[in-house]
């Protein structure tokens, strides 16, 4: 990624994000905050999962956020790539299965 395109400072300002629809930031914030509370799962585990959707998605603000958060929450660097494998498994099994559409197109293309 171009550092010109992905600014680190962004992160730090990212509760600005909403200035001009205070409201709805509001809102956003709270469901936000909610969502990472301790609950059936705990925090380090939320963290963690963040951490493989982060990656998952390509998102270099959510993987430094989460990164760090994870680690703040307990994690180590074993747990962290662990579940970075397991959203790569998920993410490559999708691939995969979606394979099963290009058997079906030449299937139908008389192959």
């Amino acid at each position: 990624m171009s550092d010109d395109y992905y600014k680190q400072e962004h992160l730090r300002h990212f509760g600005q994000v909403s200035a001009a629809s205070p409201e709805l930031g509001k809102k956003f914030f709270e469901w936000y905050g909610a969502v990472f509370a301790e609950g059936a799962l705990s925090e380090r585990e939320k963290c963690l999962i963040a951490l493989a959707v982060a990656n998952t998605i390509q998102c270099p603000y959510c993987i430094e956020a989460y990164t760090k958060e994870s680690l703040s929450k307990g994690a180590d660097l074993e747990q962290m790539t662990e579940a970075l494998h397991v959203a790569a498994a998920i993410r490559g099994g999708a691939a995969m299965v979606h394979g099963m559409q290009m058997i079906e197109h030449a299937k139908k293309a008389g192959m």
